[in-house]
């Protein structure tokens, strides 16, 4: 029986799904206002685009590759670059956890009351950001016990949650573009230096901007996922550059128009100022505001328009509750999997590979208790909730840029050296491989530099440390465990 191929549109769609997250739009203005729009589009043409077909390439040259990127960067490196490549990767997704595990909880308060009242819990006498640690360690080991149980594949939910996520940027662009033809004028002051400078001082100054750009690069994250569509795809030469294509304008025209409808319901310094925002709640802030401002252009009474309002955000910290939960019973097991089951045997001790269920159970446990370490840790560090998402944020920010640095690299060695091709080469000139490598090795590695850098700029020392700690200790370890490995194989 012939395998039912992906039409243009059918990969368009996959591709879209994949890697657009709502989120990024009211995250984006509330960090840099109309400027992100310059920015998002910067991503799209300088990473989005040569990387997406960088991996498409790999994923069509090592196309039965169990160790998927593991595999990539071994034969164009060495294996040694490999495994401190994906342990790097895997450390995105340690990092992701610790994210998603603190921030969860705002959504389900904000689906119950309408609002984030996370700021106002105290557990057994502890202040808020400490309660988060506590409840963000215990959902780990709640999450962690369900998929080693063999129940982790909750695609249903992550479907559900992922499409009303999709249906609030609908919502939230034909919502705002009405708001504006009501009221006749933006609510945020729309002019030239706008375009270019962000409302909040903290993203300002040059190397404030600058940093920004490890957003917009982690709004287009995820690309990797569509190395191994190229096979899947009819007449793949003429139609995965297309979709890929089509893809990044849609994509980035939908965050774009996205962030600059924002600004038309959205008055800055009336949402955003005071302590009370912060990374976490962004998102429902604008959009109970958009439920409160569409309500008053409708000509309803302030009651019924803040009535509106919380019932946008309930809509948005449930589905989004929905999308995390999703997405978080997949990430405790398949990230772990790959990176035990994907590289040679001796790298790990034998309880490490044990299987029940089909899953590596006690790798399971142990990075469990890693993920809740740091939880602790960033957690009980003294800061205020805004300081704490900030950090959790970047970290994560960070984490998940830093693969996309070995592969790229990898991808720099492999046409370097004219080493396997598939069926799928979309930079048909070498140099032109290599120059699209080094746009995006430049791309993300300064995105990185002005991140870390900022914090220490701003007189804010330890959030570059929480930062780089991760990475660096698990690059150590990655070293580490590869010494060991090499001396047994002497």
């Amino acid at each position: 029986m012939k395998k039912r191929q992906l039409t243009l549109i059918s990969l368009i769609l996959m591709i879209f799904t994949s890697i657009f997250n709502f989120v990024n739009i009211p995250r984006a203005f509330y960090l840099m206002g109309y400027a992100a729009i310059l920015w998002y589009v910067i991503a799209a043409i300088c990473f989005f685009l040569p990387f997406a077909f960088m991996v498409a390439e790999f994923g069509s040259a090592f196309p039965n590759a169990k160790g998927g990127i593991y595999t990539w960067m071994s034969e164009s490196v060495n294996p040694k670059f490999a495994f401190v490549g994906i342990v790097m990767w895997y450390t995105s997704f340690i990092s992701w956890m610790l994210n998603t595990s603190s921030i969860i909880w705002i959504p389900i308060s904000t689906a119950i009351f309408g609002v984030d009242k996370t700021q106002n819990w105290h557990l057994l006498g502890l202040n808020d950001v400490q309660t988060l640690g506590i409840l963000a360690s215990l959902l780990v080991i709640v999450v962690t016990y369900i998929a080693s149980r063999g129940l982790g594949k909750f695609k249903l939910i992550t479907s559900i949650g992922g499409s009303a996520m999709l249906l609030a940027s609908f919502i939230l662009i034909v919502g705002g573009s009405l708001i504006l033809l009501l009221n006749g004028h933006p609510l945020q002051p729309l002019s030239f230096l706008s375009l270019l400078k962000s409302p909040d001082a903290q993203y300002a100054t040059g190397i404030g901007t600058l940093s920004f750009s490890v957003f917009a690069v982690f709004a287009f994250g995820g690309i990797e996922i569509i190395s191994g569509l190229v096979d899947q795809t009819k007449n793949p030469e003429k139609t995965f550059p297309r979709g890929v294509t089509i893809s990044a304008i849609l994509i980035t025209l939908v965050y774009c128009l996205g962030i600059f409808v924002t600004g038309m319901f959205t008055n800055w310094n009336h949402v955003f100022a005071g302590d009370h925002v912060n990374l976490g709640n962004e998102a429902f802030l604008v959009m109970n505001n958009f439920g409160y401002q569409l309500g008053i252009a409708l000509n309803f009474s302030n009651g019924v328009a803040t009535e509106i309002g919380l019932w946008t955000a309930r809509y948005i910290g449930f589905s989004m509750f929905l999308a995390l939960m999703g997405a978080f019973t997949t990430v405790v097991f398949s990230p772990i999997k790959q990176l035990v089951e994907g590289t040679p045997e001796k790298l790990w001790y034998k309880p490490l590979r044990k299987l029940k269920n089909g899953l590596p159970v006690n790798a399971m446990m142990g990075q469990a208790l890693l993920v809740i370490a740091f939880i602790l840790l960033v957690s009980f560090g003294g800061q205020n909730a805004k300081a704490f998402f900030q950090v959790v944020i970047s970290m994560t920010n960070v984490a998940i840029s830093l693969p996309y640095l070995f592969i790229a690299y990898a991808y720099f060695m492999f046409r370097k050296n004219e080493q396997k091709q598939g069926t799928f080469t979309f930079f048909k000139q070498k140099r032109t491989a290599v120059a699209a490598a080094i746009v995006v090795l430049l791309t993300v590695g300064l995105a990185i530099v002005f991140t870390v850098i900022a914090p220490v700029l701003q007189g804010k020392a330890m959030t570059t440390i929480w930062m780089i700690i991760g990475p660096v200790i698990f690059a150590a370890l990655a070293l580490i465990i590869y010494g060991r490995y090499e001396k047994k194989e002497l």
